[in-house]
């Protein structure tokens, strides 16, 4: 009969990019309905048919039984996990950023759904013939003869402990003396609570009941069904009353999925239609929506100086999007800017709206995730892994502040959100707008060209003026980290009662420690670059491996106890604040003061309610933050940003420096702000001081040409890292060789410059050597091939079996 035999073709974990293919496996009868398209299966893999998890990708029928394929062991999901779409950007995602298939199931689904699988291995029913067993196959069988029970044998065969035995293992399965079962747990299991309700065939009447089981049955024929938690509140009860009355027969007892509560309690609401737009946002919401209405795949940047209300035009824009019956996602760069952003979002939309970000606990995510797939939540607000969000129907995709460096990812998958939100607009047909006031070159250059739509908004909202700046050139000052101009505008501000933001984008107390005997700087012993001191807990840390050490008092080359503090971080700076600005109560955002969950939430609360006078930070207090009484923000210093050799520097500076004076004179006064520099001519920092983007714009674009960056080129960055650098030297010069071989065998009609390879920027990290070759091509399904020929060639050869390897197309040159 035709259509008899279900065949799955399954990605599995665990592969490598050399051998990542879809693998074909027949699938038993009984397991039929279960084994659809991105439900995860426990199948064989490999010679020794180990088990392993993996998932769907497609699946087909055929009249012909295939012996040589393998059976599904267990469908592990009862539903899939992955929606059509998705599944599509699955294969996208492996096509274009050089991941496995997993890798990029992974990304997509939460990881509180991800599945772990546990061997455990029993000894046959069957006789075993020791001579043909090897000695240390012949010493496990005895240990499992002697173990006391299945818990010793586990612990006999932990293969991270033990890893040789895990080849005789084998051996021993293969010969039939030792059989493999397992178990297969979810990471996060479902949230549930018992429930209680009468039972229908119950003859209460008849029942003899005490008075507090009364009391529960009065309960649950007013109520219907409640939780065995309230049964007991409200009645005053113990669960024992509870336990009486199921074995009596009169309730029954259930269990009920419940959510893990991520948006938090709703305490007022607002209709979006309160929002009043002025003439020139109206402009831009009329002609975004114009778009949507088209129902076609679209790109638009909506760009508005700091203060102009894009955020208004978002809540008006996804408004209408909900009413015409479709979904929407709103994107913002750091987890920082989602309190506030959530906080007005949940006031307006309600229980409407679900997050995904990293600070939520993997349960919350998971039932995040859940809800949006299940179509609970319509909106959906998050970071850069919330544009896999499993929304169905979209009718708009919102960037906010899409320029910003945290959209792309720097690990497998290393994509970027903005491409990604491209493609799940091609497959919704909708709209994705992007925002800023500092935009990407890239997205502004394309913008000019008609390749996105372009809005502007170049008022700021309420006839609102930009602040005035005043750029501090720090070499006439004595060595002070604030300038006498600085100390002045904060006193002033303090006394007005108003509020300040200082910035200064390194954390810590100092830089770096050295020695003024040996003249060597303390270093991580890793990395090899100098270790920054915390005061607050008096240790060494290294911000790239997190390496840490106890603060001596001694040189760890030399002995000596001369040693000399350069440099400044945000600890240090906050004590200077503390003596300069005794009564100002002070509030330092960094990485270390923002660890907790609802770090952030609680911090900008208070701030936002006056219980601080100064904000300190790095540049998560930058972007995205709207403090009316905020009319001072100071810079203590952005000259390192500038000079950090990557082509992106002048842009990360320029748009750091006009996001943070934009905090200021939100409100009704107008405000200042203060930047200190020993670099005060820069072009850079005097556009940024202007709020000139369309200056800073049409000078780094004739750069960009005149060197061939991006937009006019696209980056593929080839990185390698291993311990010893002779390695790492080798791997460069086998890949170089690789591409030359590609285009001597192949008609390469694309044009590529190459540059190295050489050691990256911090040549050494975490104790391996980094070394990396940029090309400057063009991304098409060519280049593409001849990346994957090269990293096959690279995973042939053993010589370099220790070498690591990383291909990112679209990557950043940074560090």
């Amino acid at each position: 009969m035709r259509g008899e035999f279900l065949t799955a073709k399954v990605a599995v974990s665990g592969a490598a990019l050399s051998f990542d293919e879809l693998y074909s496996y027949h699938v038993p009868k009984e397991l039929e309905d279960q084994a659809v398209v991105g439900s995860r299966v426990l199948v064989p893999f490999g010679k020794n048919n180990r088990r392993t998890i993996g998932f769907i990708a497609r699946t087909y029928r055929d009249t012909v039984y295939n012996e040589v394929f393998k059976p599904v062991i267990a469908v592990l999901d009862s539903e899939s996990l992955v929606t059509d779409e998705l599944m599509r950007i699955i294969f996208w995602l492996r096509e274009n950023t050089f991941c496995t298939y997993f890798d990029a199931y992974k990304s997509v689904v939460p990881a509180g759904f991800s599945y772990s699988y546990t061997a455990h291995y029993e000894l046959a029913n069957t006789y075993i013939n020791e001579e043909e067993l090897g000695e240390e196959e012949l010493q496990i069988v005895r240990a499992m003869q002697t173990a006391e029970d299945q818990k010793s044998i586990d612990e006999y065969l932990d293969f991270t402990k033990y890893p040789r035995r895990k080849r005789a293992v084998e051996s021993l399965v293969d010969k039939g003396y030792i059989e493999e079962n397992g178990g297969v747990k979810r990471r996060i299991g479902d949230e549930s609570v018992r429930m209680i309700s009468l039972d229908e065939q119950a003859d209460i009447s008849g029942a003899k009941l005490t008075p507090k089981q009364k009391l529960v049955v009065k309960l649950l024929e007013e109520s219907g069904t409640v939780s065995v938690k309230e049964a007991c509140y409200m009645t005053g009860c113990t669960e024992a009353i509870i336990k009486r009355l199921k074995e009596k027969n009169v309730i029954n007892e259930y269990r009920q999925e419940v959510m893990r509560d991520a948006v938090g309690e709703i305490t007022e609401r607002v209709s979006p239609d309160s929002i009043i737009l002025s003439d020139e946002q109206h402009s831009a919401f009329e002609g975004i929506m114009e778009l949507i209405g088209e129902r076609k795949p679209a790109g638009a940047l909506l760009y508005g100086v700091t203060g102009s209300g894009k955020t208004s035009v978002f809540i008006k824009v996804i408004d209408q999007v909900l009413k015409s019956g479709r979904n929407a996602m709103l994107l913002v760069p750091e987890i920082s800017l989602t309190p506030q952003t959530v906080s007005r979002f949940r006031s307006l939309f309600g229980e409407n709206i679900a997050l995904l970000h990293s600070s939520l606990s993997l349960g919350q995510r998971t039932d995040e995730f859940k809800r949006i797939k299940r179509g609970q939540a319509r909106i959906v607000i998050g970071t850069r892994s919330a544009v896999f969000a499993p929304v169905s129907d979209l009718g708009v995709i919102i960037m906010d502040e899409e320029g910003e460096q945290s959209y792309k990812s720097d690990r497998s998958p290393r994509y970027h959100a903005r491409d990604v939100a491209i493609q799940r607009c091609g497959h919704n047909s909708c709209v994705l707008l992007m925002a800023s006031a500092t935009p990407s070159l890239e997205t502004f250059y394309y913008a000019k060209n008609h390749r996105f739509h372009l809005f502007e908004l170049r008022q700021r909202y309420s006839n609102a003026v930009l602040p005035q700046v005043e750029i501090v050139d720090m070499q006439r000052e004595q060595d002070s980290l604030f300038s006498r101009s600085l100390i002045d505008s904060v006193n002033e501000t303090l006394d007005r009662k108003e509020q300040v933001i200082l910035l200064l984008n390194r954390r810590g107390f100092t830089t770096y420690i050295s020695c003024m005997d040996c003249r060597q700087p303390i270093v991580c012993p890793s990395c090899n670059i100098p270790l920054t001191y915390h005061k607050k807990n008096d240790r060494y840390m290294c911000h790239y491996c997190g390496y840490t050490m106890d603060n001596l008092g001694k040189c760890p080359s030399c002995g000596s106890d001369k040693l000399r503090a350069c440099g400044v971080g945000t600890q240090r700076v906050e004590d200077e604040v503390a003596r300069l600005f005794p009564k100002a109560r002070v509030l330092r955002m960094d990485a270390d003061t923002t660890s907790s969950r609802y770090a952030y939430e609680e911090k900008f609360r208070a701030f936002g309610e006056h219980e601080y006078d100064i904000m300190l930070g790095t540049q998560m207090i930058a972007k995205g933050l709207d403090f009316p009484r905020v009319t001072l923000v100071g810079v203590i210093s952005l000259d390192k940003a500038l000079f950090t050799g990557d082509y992106k520097s002048y842009e990360r500076t320029f748009s750091l420096m006009t996001q943070v004076v934009g905090r200021s004179g939100r409100g009704e006064r107008r405000g200042k702000a203060v930047v200190q520099t020993f670099v005060p001519d820069h072009f850079v920092l005097n556009l940024a001081a202007q709020q000139d983007y369309d200056g800073f714009y049409e000078e780094e674009i004739a750069l960009r040409q005149a060197l061939t960056y991006p937009p006019f080129c696209d980056i593929c960055v080839i990185g390698f890292s291993a311990v010893m650098e002779s390695k790492a030297i080798q791997a460069g010069k086998f890949i170089t060789e690789q591409i030359r071989e590609y285009i001597r065998q192949n008609e390469v009609d694309f044009p590529m410059r190459a540059i190295g390879p050489g050691p990256c920027t911090l040549e050494n990290i975490g104790g391996r050597y980094r070394y990396r070759l940029i090309l400057k091509v063009r991304n098409t399904p060519k280049l593409r091939e001849m990346i994957r020929y090269v990293l096959n060639g690279f995973y042939k050869n053993r010589q370099l079996k220790d070498v690591r390897i990383y291909a990112d197309l679209g990557g950043e040159i940074g560090l």
